[in-house]
């Protein structure tokens, strides 16, 4: 159920947005918000920017195209509002040419994921570690209302069991991936008082839903779509907890950020996502096969990722008013509908499984 949003909250958010307008887009002699999305050809970044421009802000989208994925995007091409950059994020010129015009900055880009990074320490290094860095500290001075960075709930790494884990909650990273997150969100968060533009990170649950740039390395997308084809599936650890979010719901998220008070998030952390959605991998499993009830389980123990979390988002339900509209159900029964209607059907010859 959607969270009943105080008339109070409503009014403060509206003159929020007049003086954004009167103080900022008017003075970059804009006429709407301009957000530059930094990785906005990924997975979350795809339905992002449609949710972006369906709400009347106008789009800049830097991103490398790393892994080919330049079809996720074809559709914004030519659209009022959108504007597509290709570049290298690490490149001080391009990050420059791509911050100008722009009121808000959303930091998606990066290497994805413990597996990638695991697999690529070195280029994750680079790019997750010393590009991103340097992105963060590029970006004062530039006349920016919000800086959203993306981060991540794995950074919690392995909780007690019957252990909720809040904002607070001692970080543990136990990849690279998450050491990465880590230091990012200290880098951001040090900044506060001693720049122009308010600062906020978002630790996401871990995505599912349907996008223009469809992911199968995630649980959810990938159990739905093993056991859609009656393949045998490995359940390591089911026991262990994970948070879970619709795509079109993080999309939200982040812009309930970028229009909430600046008070309410500045130079603040909010886990993204919902109650609703903590599962084990076991009751993800059960989930799936009441959809899909013919697929074959192999559950395992001693798998290699110790990763057991299960999350408090009361702090962004009570904050910021936003609870997640998807259930995993609803993903799953999306998923299953695009699979029988014979989308995807090509994935096994895709390459770069692991990408954004």
């Amino acid at each position: 159920m959607p969270t009943e949003v105080p008339d109070d909250y409503r009014q403060k958010t509206l003159k929020e947005s007049e003086h954004i307008f009167d103080a900022l887009i008017s003075a970059k002699g804009l006429k709407k918000r301009k957000v530059l999305i930094v990785g906005g050809a990924g997975y979350i970044g795809v339905p992002l920017t449609f949710y972006l421009l369906k709400r009347g802000y106008d789009v800049r989208c830097l991103d490398l195209l790393l892994y080919g994925n330049g079809h996720s995007i074809h559709g914004f091409l030519g659209e009022p509002g959108y504007e597509f950059m290709g570049g290298d994020m690490a490149d001080a010129n391009t990050v420059q040419t791509a911050l100008n015009g722009v009121t808000d900055v959303l930091i998606l880009a990066g290497l994805v994921g413990d597996p990638i990074t695991r697999l690529y320490p070195e280029q994750s290094a680079a790019i997750n570690d010393r590009a991103l860095i340097q992105l963060l500290r590029n970006l004062d001075g530039k006349n920016l209302n919000r800086v959203v960075f993306i981060s991540t709930c794995s950074n919690y790494g392995e909780i007690p069991e019957n252990r909720l884990a809040d904002e607070n909650y001692e970080l543990k990273p136990l990849s690279l991936y998450a050491n990465s997150k880590v230091a990012l969100e200290s880098e951001l968060l040090k900044m506060k008082n001693n720049v122009d533009f308010c600062g906020t990170v978002l630790r996401f649950a871990t995505a599912f839903g349907l996008s223009g740039r469809m992911r199968f390395d995630l649980t959810v997308s990938e159990f739905t779509r093993e056991m859609f084809f009656k393949k045998e599936i490995e359940v390591y650890d089911a026991d262990t907890w994970r948070p879970y979010c619709h795509v079109r719901d993080f999309a939200r998220a982040i812009t309930t950020v970028l229009e909430a008070p600046q008070d309410s998030v500045y130079f603040d952390v909010f886990n993204a996502g919902g109650d609703i959605n903590n599962f084990t991998k076991g009751m993800l499993v059960e989930r799936i096969g009441t959809f899909l009830p013919d697929a074959e389980i192999k559950y395992v123990s001693g798998g290699f990722d110790r990763r057991n979390y299960k999350v408090d988002f009361s702090k962004i339900k009570n904050s910021l008013y936003f609870t997640p509209n998807y259930s995993v159900e609803e993903g799953v029964r999306e998923l299953i509908t695009a699979l029988r209607d014979g989308f995807f059907a090509d994935y096994e010859d895709r390459l770069n499984r692991l990408s954004q």
